[in-house]
């Protein structure tokens, strides 16, 4: 059984070696990334790993934040170049975590006819300070997640290779593979979006506006991101949404004690092992 992970990134410097060893040593037998224009260390991460021959790298220069397309191309690469039998369609931010055995044996063990799995992602709070690795400090997880527009956090799906599929935008959901039969995997995705003001400014600026250039996206698609950009353009939003996101002792302490978020050190505990 083949497993292959797609990860479409941009100025991820502090984060992707991490995401990169962790699904290596889960199972993933090879990854397929596309840097889009990255200016930091991302590009020189990912072409490491593309010289040991555990990732194919793509450049993708376009400024327009085509996720939908950049992302179908990579999954159905993972079918007819590389032979996936799964594709999980990744963020570099997020961490798919087996309740049981590995990634490789999870998606081994699924029954012939299930050729998608939805698996639900978990924030983890921003924390402490911004130099120190996002794992070491970001151990705090919300019991309920929502977006930044106060939505529940939407879940993620991973497919079945197929020549002929079609991602959606923000992976999300997938079509083109005739009927869909879903299951809810035995599998939770660590999701750390915000690790500090600077990350989360860049993000949103580059993001914001690649999706504003865009005029073939509907309106509805990136509308956590086009918020924020709004927040971003008026002077000050920005750095007051991410004041209301950070938890010092204090606000730690109050949302521990109301039940809204619990300690989860299963991440920093394997980093901290290896």
């Amino acid at each position: 059984m083949k497993l292959v992970m797609t990860l479409l990134v941009r100025d991820e410097q502090d984060i992707i070696r991490e995401n990169i060893e962790f699904h290596l040593a889960q199972g993933v037998d090879l990854l397929i990334a596309t840097d889009n224009r990255s200016v930091d260390a991302t590009t020189s991460i990912l072409k490491e790993y593309e010289s040991r021959g555990l990732l194919h790298y793509i450049s993708e220069t376009r400024d327009d934040y085509n996720q939908r397309a950049w992302v179908t191309r990579m999954a159905r690469m993972a079918y007819s170049e590389y032979g996936a039998d799964w594709v999980i369609n990744s963020d570099a931010d997020e961490f798919w975590w087996p309740l049981e055995e590995n990634l490789k044996e999870t998606f081994k063990n699924l029954p012939d006819e299930v050729n998608v799995l939805r698996a639900d992602r978990h924030n983890f709070v921003v924390v402490g300070d911004s130099d120190e690795p996002f794992w070491s400090r970001m151990v705090y997880r919300e019991k309920n997640s929502l977006n930044a527009l106060g939505g529940t956090l939407p879940p993620k799906v991973a497919h079945r290779g197929a020549a002929t599929v079609r991602v959606s935008q923000g992976n999300h959901s997938v079509e083109g593979m005739g009927t869909l039969n879903m299951v809810k995997g035995p599998i939770e995705i660590l999701h750390f979006p915000i690790r500090g003001y600077k990350q989360i400014e860049n993000k949103i600026a580059l993001g914001g506006t690649a999706y504003a250039r865009n005029r073939e996206l509907p309106e509805s698609d990136g509308r956590t991101w086009r918020k924020l950009y709004e927040d971003y353009q008026t002077q000050g939003s920005l750095k007051q949404y991410f004041e209301a996101q950070y938890h010092d002792v204090h606000r730690l302490e109050e949302r521990t004690n109301a039940g809204e978020i619990f300690i989860d050190t299963k991440l920093r505990d394997l980093f901290n092992a290896a």
